[in-house]
Order: structure tokens, then C-alpha cells, then sequence
């Protein structure tokens, strides 16, 4: 007597053929039912995506980057608001240049950094004046903290220009962001 569970081989191969097809486990390759059913089984395991588990763990990796990251910026608003105020002093400065260039003086003190952004009509008048003027925009940018940038003509301390950033405080002097910043410092 045969133990239940265990399985005998068969000895020919027609013996096998018949022992597969009585399995439940075994598919024969034979029969169209089986071929059907084994095109739509390799059919499933190609197919791609993302299981609810493996979206969750990347949801939950981008949120604690994100956080970490967040933490920093947030830590440091002023710093990136200095470097900020740099940048476009670095921007007005090259855009005076270029106007010395093609005019051949830079912007009297009263036509001012708007010079820059629309054709002065005060004397002396630029000849030819760009389309759409030295900077990408319709108006004389305001520094990080809201606040203008002030033009000197001439600089205080002998250049031909100087453009100002009064920090965070929008007065003369102060420390930290609140320390003045200057074109000729840079």
C-alpha cells in the first residue's frame, strides 16, 4: 500500500504522459488548454509595475530626503537671500558695463538703474538704445528683502559706479543680513 502524498514514477513514457495529465500540479504541454493557460501565466510575468508596498517605501524615502532638506533651507533663509543679493548685484553690474560698451558712458546718477530697463530721456541720451533694454526684464529688479538697489555715479570709492544692497534692514551699515553689500566688493 502507497502512502498518501507520495508520488510513483511511472516507467514508460506513455506511463508519464498519462501521469501528468491526471496531476494537479503538472500542465501538459500536449493539450491546447495547457499551452493557452501556460501563454497566459509567462504573459502575467512579464508585465511590469509597482506594488502598494514598494510605492509606499519610495514615498517614504523621498518625504525623509525632502524633510532633511527642507530643515537646511529653512535653517538658513538669510544666508540664501545674501547670496541672492550678490548674484543680482553681479547681474546689474554687467548690465552698466554693457551699456558703457555700447554708448560709451554709463547712466548719469539721475537716469539711474532704470537707464537699464528704458531708454533715458535726459541728457545724454543714448543714440542707440537695444530693444527691450540690458536686463531680461520690463523693471529694475528689487533686492531680496524687497527693498531697491541704489546707484551711485560715481562710486565712493573711486570706481565709475557702484550699486548698493542695503541687507535685511534696508538702512546703511549693520551686520550679518543686514550688512550692506556692494558691486565694487565683488
Amino acid at each position: 500500500m502507497r502512502a498518501q502524498g507520495t508520488r510513483t514514477w511511472p516507467t514508460t513514457s506513455q506511463s508519464w504522459r498519462n501521469s501528468a495529465r491526471n496531476s494537479v500540479s503538472t500542465r501538459s504541454y500536449g493539450d491546447r488548454r495547457g499551452k493557452r493557460a501556460m501563454k497566459d501565466r509567462s504573459a502575467d510575468r512579464g508585465r511590469s509595475g509597482f506594488t502598494l508596498l514598494e510605492v509606499l517605501v519610495v514615498l517614504i524615502i523621498i518625504t525623509v530626503l525632502a524633510s532633511i532638506v527642507g530643515v537646511n533651507v529653512l535653517r538658513k533663509p538669510g544666508e540664501a537671500r545674501v547670496a541672492a543679493a550678490r548674484v543680482q548685484l553681479k547681474q546689474l553690474a554687467a548690465a552698466l558695463k554693457m551699456y558703457f560698451t555700447e554708448q560709451g558712458t554709463y547712466p548719469t546718477q539721475e537716469q539711474g538703474l532704470e537707464a537699464l530697463v528704458r531708454k533715458p530721456e535726459s541728457p545724454p541720451v543714448p543714440v542707440k538704445y537695444p530693444e527691450g533694454g540690458y536686463l531680461d526684464s520690463f523693471r529694475v529688479p528689487r533686492d531680496p528683502w524687497g527693498n531697491d538697489f541704489i546707484y551711485l555715479r560715481p562710486g565712493r570709492h573711486g570706481e565709475p559706479f557702484e550699486v548698493l544692497c542695503y541687507g535685511s534692514d534696508g538702512r546703511p551699515g549693520g551686520s550679518g543680513e543686514a550688512a550692506d553689500l556692494s558691486s565694487s566688493d565683488l
